[in-house]
């Protein structure tokens, strides 16, 4: 039996015995809306858009998914690159837009506990307004929502001196393939009870259970902040610049993009103009605190270093908090100024000190194999992740150009693989990555993967077919 537009009427009516009419869709624009995230390699496929409110509710939706053998694909605000939260095989899409409180702000502890879909700035000004800091950025910082960062521990522009959304979870509470519901680690400082399941479910990407309640904690503020954008001939000399500041700053934040990046964020946003009076290859952006004035004298002082040695060629230093921001607009707006042109992308990371070595000879695969596209890089050097993406032509399909493109994914990970990196920096494996997993993890570590999987969820109902 089928009711609306083909959806099973069985299992759609297990479903609304435990929720509202209102916390179920089934309309075309939904399900494509909600059945994708932010890649464009998959059509959405889903059969329903459930919007639970609770963890009970989340609890209930796995019980009946359980009892109708319904496979289940969260959705938080979707911007993840990797497929993880597309629904293309007549899934059901369960989304946490309805789940998004903020909780309690623990003034002794310094924690915030939130409901997953808390958007990732509301909890950065919630914060704010208490006077302390919770340091994970990045673009999406907008339409990201929390549950989704820890599903996919996410990185972003200050790893260098935060670390990754792991870091930052004091505990979790998740409901499991098999209905359990789980509180995690309680927001503990020391606790060497056993094994900590909390690190399990960052990261996991919702294959082992949904996370419904994060804890998180926060720190002190930064200072005032310096931004120096400096322009390179070539990436020789970029550990250089890295290391020149690194040993005497701490720093918050070093980002390198490509001349053909910044290209594109000046033609989408004709408020900035080029920030050197020169055109470079290559940019990078470097964010450190100045707290006084001893500081922002190291900061000329070693950029007047890295002139002498030559390892760039010009820069410029904001003089205000209003030319920190505008400056860091020309790193932040570089993913959705490229989107228009349907790039081919790529997050993979290296080393640190293998950075360099693996752009030159990733660069020399991409020339070989894509004479006439356009390649712009952006990443964050200070963690080794490298964002690589391939435009697309206008005269080519979108279909014609994936083919393209997933011929040379070979190559680019087997490049990958010799530098023992990873072929998933902060975008998690979802479908994309899923078939170059074995270029980063070994047969042992996989088949471990297959068999905490199934330990959580017995039914393989929770995001079925991402990451292996």
């Amino acid at each position: 039996l089928l009711k609306g537009n083909g959806v099973p009427f069985g299992m759609l009516a297990e479903f609304e015995k435990i929720l509202s009419k209102d916390q179920i869709k089934t309309d075309s624009d939904s399900l494509n809306i909600y059945g994708k995230d932010w890649s464009q390699y998959y059509k959405p496929n889903p059969t329903a858009i459930l919007f639970p409110r609770s963890t009970e509710d989340v609890q209930k939706i796995v019980h009946t998914a359980r009892k109708t053998k319904t496979a289940l694909v969260p959705s938080g605000g979707r911007t993840g690159l990797s497929g993880a939260a597309t629904a293309t095989n007549k899934e059901v899409v369960v989304c946490f837009e309805k789940m998004n409180k903020i909780l309690e702000y623990n003034q002794i502890d310094r924690t915030i506990t939130c409901q997953a879909g808390v958007v990732t700035q509301e909890l950065q000004n919630y914060a704010r307004n208490h006077n302390v800091l919770f340091p994970i950025d990045f673009a999406a910082r907008g339409t990201s929502m929390i549950g989704g960062n820890v599903a996919t521990n996410v990185g972003g522009l200050n790893v260098i001196r935060y670390g990754l959304m792991r870091n930052w979870v004091s505990g979790l509470q998740v409901v499991t393939g098999r209905g359990d519901i789980l509180n995690l680690n309680n927001s503990l400082v020391k606790n060497a009870a056993g094994y900590d399941f909390r690190h399990l479910f960052v990261g996991s990407e919702g294959t082992l259970g949904f996370v419904t309640e994060v804890t998180v904690n926060v720190t002190n503020p930064t200072q005032q902040r310096t931004v120096l954008i400096l322009g390179l001939n070539n990436s020789d000399h970029v550990l250089d610049v890295y290391s020149t500041f690194r040993d005497k700053l701490p720093l918050t934040a070093f980002e390198i993009f490509t001349h053909d990046c910044l290209k594109y964020v000046i033609e989408n946003h004709p408020e900035l103009t080029e920030p050197l009076s020169t055109q470079y290859p290559y940019y990078i952006l470097i964010e450190c605190e100045n707290p006084n004035e001893s500081s922002v004298n190291d900061i000329l002082s070693l950029f007047e270093i890295c002139l002498e040695k030559s390892f760039v060629q010009d820069g410029v230093i904001s003089q205000s908090e209003v030319q920190v921001k505008n400056f860091w607009k020309y790193r932040d707006h570089i993913s959705e100024s490229l989107s228009k042109y349907h790039p081919y992308k790529n997050d993979v990371s290296v080393r640190i000190s293998k950075v360099t070595e693996f752009m030159r000879e990733t660069n020399n695969v991409l020339k070989k194999e894509y004479p006439d596209f356009v390649v712009a890089w952006f990443g964050h050097i200070g963690d080794g992740n490298l964002h690589i993406n391939i435009l697309k032509p206008r005269e080519l399909s979108m279909e014609e150009f994936i083919k393209i493109c997933q011929r040379v994914d070979h190559l680019l990970y087997s490049t990958i693989q010799k530098f023992q990196g990873s072929v998933s920096a902060e975008h998690g494996v979802g479908l994309t990555k899923k078939p170059f997993l074995s270029f980063s993890r070994s047969p042992q570590e996989i088949e471990l993967m297959r068999g905490i999987k199934k330990l959580f969820d017995p039914d393989l109902i929770l995001n079925p077919g991402k990451i292996f």
